[in-house]
């Protein structure tokens, strides 16, 4: 069982948030880049993210030099991963 935590009563609490982002999928090669209504799939998943209340900061965690280009082209966070 696993207790919940009320987050709004936690003073100073920061929470980032990290989307995970491999362009090198075996089921859809290219995935977060795949255009969704004229923008990326990971700008669509970045921008959700932004919207919750929880969270101080969202990053997108990639390898792949094209995803954080697009991430970075519309203002997102991007960190390279190895």
């Amino acid at each position: 069982m696993s207790a919940k935590v009320d987050l709004s009563e936690v003073k100073g609490l920061k929470v980032i948030g990290i989307i995970p982002a491999r362009y090198g999928s075996t089921r859809l090669p290219g995935k977060p880049l795949k255009m969704i209504a004229g923008k990326p799939m990971i700008e669509h998943v970045y921008r959700r993210a932004e919207q919750t209340t929880h969270l101080s900061a969202v990053f997108v965690a990639t390898d792949d030099l094209r995803i954080k280009t697009a991430v970075e082209a519309f203002g997102g966070k991007a960190v390279m991963t190895s």
